[in-house]
């Protein structure tokens, strides 16, 4: 069946070069390609100066960069997945980072604006990635949970200087650290210049680390910004579950932003997070998961998440199919339909139905 597929591409490609002098074979080629996403962007990475979109920016920290990149998808994509390459990049076959714009932070806000504006919700979904992340995998990364989820209105994301290696873990944790006050600074410069009407803010693993930080200092500088952020939404979040429940909890209970936390047992990446930093972890599930008052907790454990069980937010169609839920329409926990309640001596979270 494949071979068969990639015969009839490749016959259509050349009748195409044949019958279209002027058109190069690249320029073919991208007519079999699915959508494209336009994403914005802004980051504390430096930047390379290569053209290619791929290695524009690197691992070292710098100032800020704003601009935007535009990710493509093959005709067949599928929910869940991030179709990648091995060897060769192919725009018929996997997701791909297209283009990186960088522009000036004055640029940046007016497209950002002219975008927001063009959509009827006029909203914004920002998204930090976590560990062991380059640029480029970052931004294909969102590219896809942004298709996957049908979202309409303004994608942003905010990519701090990861190593992008599984053994730099150490690195990263200080890096997300330093980049933490840049972060609250951009969300700060959303908030007041984006024209949004409601800020979704979510974020992966060690991300969340830094955007609970940002997130809880600004509320707590600017408490008027408070009613601009609609929701916060955590998957893994490689956070202490002591420094959470004593520093970010309450700041997050107290200011009426819909906050959401998806967990696991299964989650073999921060169990092996709990073993290095010595304490538990808000995304790990041991015996219960975390419960605190004005946050709902989705112990995501008993859906299929790949092998490690850290990637579930962008792999599992149920997982996916809550989020659209509750990011699209703005559902709490019980009007999820997939989504059973748990009561417990510490209180109430949620599970998937099985």
């Amino acid at each position: 069946m494949k071979k068969s597929r990639s015969g009839a591409i490749i016959f259509c490609v050349l009748s195409l070069l044949l019958f279209n002098g002027c058109s190069s074979g690249k320029e073919a080629l991208e007519q079999f390609s699915g959508r494209r996403v336009q994403l914005f962007f802004a980051t504390d990475r430096n930047d390379t100066g290569r053209a290619e979109p791929d290695s524009r920016f690197g691992s070292e920290r710098d100032s800020l960069h704003y601009g935007t990149t535009v990710i493509s998808f093959p005709a067949d994509h599928r929910i869940g997945q991030l179709e990648s390459a091995l060897l060769a990049d192919d725009a018929l076959e996997h997701v791909l980072l297209k283009e990186v714009n960088s522009m000036s932070e004055e640029r940046f806000f007016g497209l950002l604006t002219q975008s927001v504006n063009a959509y009827d919700k006029q909203e914004l979904l920002v998204f930090v990635h976590g560990f062991n992340m380059s640029f480029a995998k970052a931004s294909r990364r969102f590219g896809q949970i942004v298709s996957d989820l049908g979202y309409r209105g303004c994608p942003v994301y905010f990519s701090w200087p990861s190593r992008g290696a599984i053994n730099r873990y150490a690195a990263d944790k200080t890096c997300v650290e330093w980049s933490t006050l840049n972060l609250e600074c951009f969300l700060e410069q959303l908030a007041v210049r984006s024209g949004s009407r409601k800020i979704i803010l979510t974020a992966h693993s060690m991300g969340g680390r830094a955007l609970t930080y940002a997130f809880s200092s600004l509320l707590q500088r600017r408490p008027d910004l408070a009613d601009r952020f609609g929701a916060l939404l955590l998957y893994a979040p490689d956070i202490d579950s002591g420094v959470f429940r004593r520093d970010i909890a309450p700041v997050l209970s107290a200011s009426g932003v819909q906050v959401t936390l998806y967990v696991s047992g299964r989650d073999r990446a921060l169990k092996v997070s709990r073993r290095l930093n010595g304490y538990e972890r808000v995304g790990y599930v041991e015996d219960r998961p975390l419960i605190e008052n004005g946050i709902e907790t989705i112990d995501v454990g008993n859906v299929k998440a790949g092998f490690s069980g850290h990637s579930y937010y962008h792999q599992s169609r149920p997982v996916l199919s809550d989020m659209f839920y509750l990011i699209n329409e703005g559902l709490p926990a019980d009007e999820r339909f997939s989504l059973e309640p748990v009561d417990t001596s510490d209180g109430r979270y949620w599970r998937f139905r099985r």
